[in-house]
């Protein structure tokens, strides 16, 4: 395609972003011998995508901000961002090169960061005019808030469009730890199929239990909603007393220790802190029934793994639904991943295709409002100027 200064972009609508190749016909800003292939979208492909910013020769140029993409997104929140400023792609599968983050940070004005970013204190040290990091995710436990805000750098998150996804996820991981369906799945693959047990592959049964929910914000409440459908008894434990959705949900608030005591399901959907750092351990597992099952797609650290690999050998539980870990990626050779009831995902608790669309168009609006002097959509550390 062409785009208003004539040349051709790299960029096709509805395509990923294409890499420019040095000794194709793109600028070589990589620094490599000539031929090698860049890892990052160039700062003139940013303009161009979006057919702005470019100016006949001798024509004075308006400096744009300037924004690092620590990943490739989708194409939509791409434009979004190159219509008010110049950016760059990281441009592998694999998360960006902490030495490469490094280098980057000193010279643009906005990042937007995923989960897999290390935004450390002496990270933020190195930025010279950094002003906003948009995270394409609800958590930002990646990113040192404190030592931001006190360089004045925004940071935003994008809560609430990925809400339904993660609820439907966790659900899905509810009745799969249940049913044991992972194993049946792979037992009729992996053959053969001999004939029909009395007691093989039974299960856990959903309807008509209870579910305890461990921190009821959106997306406890979301998962609530779920389990209504499916005639279970929902109770709830969380910081403060949510009346409104107990009236509206019929949830019941009690104690930690109540719940797990009282629960078929425990379903984790609180924020990591602090205060929730292994907020399941040995002795709360203990506590729960020999029969229930553990279901995690808040963060792995909630969860005290080294207790639950323990609980799960042991019996104190019966099974677990994981998506997210202390560690990610996970390592293969985890001791959670050789336990036979255990389902366990890759996080992928937002993993639809408009899902994460809306997550990217998001942050790249909450990017674009701060670097464009706006109050960001969903942010995190925002303070409003006096009056």
């Amino acid at each position: 395609m062409r785009n208003s200064s004539g040349r051709t972009s790299p960029y096709t609508i509805g395509q990923p972003p294409a890499p420019i190749i040095a000794g194709s016909g793109g600028p070589d800003q990589s620094g490599g011998p000539a031929g090698t292939r860049r890892e990052v979208v160039s700062w003139e492909a940013g303009r161009d995508a979006a057919g702005a910013g470019c100016c006949r020769e001798g024509t004075p140029v308006v400096t744009r901000p300037r924004v690092y993409i620590t990943r490739r997104i989708p194409q939509e929140a791409l434009h979004i961002v190159a219509r008010h400023c110049d950016f760059e792609v990281w441009d592998r599968d694999e998360p960006v090169d902490p030495a490469v983050l490094a280098e980057k940070i000193r010279e643009v004005d906005g990042l937007l960061t995923l989960l897999t970013d290390a935004v450390t204190e002496d990270l933020l040290a190195r930025a010279r005019r950094l002003r906003v990091i948009a995270q394409m995710a609800v958590g930002y436990d990646n990113i040192d808030v404190e030592a931001a805000t006190r360089r004045g750098i925004v940071v935003t998150n994008t809560p609430g469009v990925l809400t339904e996804s993660t609820a439907d996820l966790a659900f899905a991981l509810l009745l799969a730890a249940a049913g044991q369906l992972p194993q049946a799945e792979r037992n009729l693959r992996e053959g053969p199929w001999t004939t029909w047990g009395p007691m093989e592959f039974t299960g856990q049964d959903v309807h008509g239990a209870v579910l305890g929910i461990i921190g009821l914000g959106r997306i406890g409440a979301a998962v609530a909603r779920r389990a209504a459908g499916f005639g279970m008894q929902v109770i709830y434990y969380s910081r403060s007393r949510k009346l409104d959705l107990e009236a509206a949900l019929g949830c019941r608030y009690v104690d930690l220790p109540t719940l797990l005591g009282e629960a078929d399901f425990v379903s984790i959907h609180c924020p990591l802190t602090p205060e929730t750092h292994h907020l399941i351990g040995e002795p709360e597992l203990r506590r729960m029934k020999p029969t229930a099952v553990l279901i995690n797609t808040a963060r792995g650290a909630i969860v005290d793994e080294a207790a639950l690999v323990r609980a799960l050998r042991e019996g104190w539980i019966w099974a677990a639904g994981l998506d997210v870990y202390h560690r990610e990626p996970l390592p293969a050779d985890h001791p959670l991943l050789g336990l036979e009831r255990v389902v366990a995902l890759p996080h992928i608790g937002s993993a639809s295709i408009r899902t994460r669309t809306r997550m990217a168009c998001l942050a790249a609006e909450n990017l674009v409002a701060v670097l464009t002097g706006q109050r960001p959509p969903t942010p995190v550390n925002w303070t409003d100027p006096a009056p």
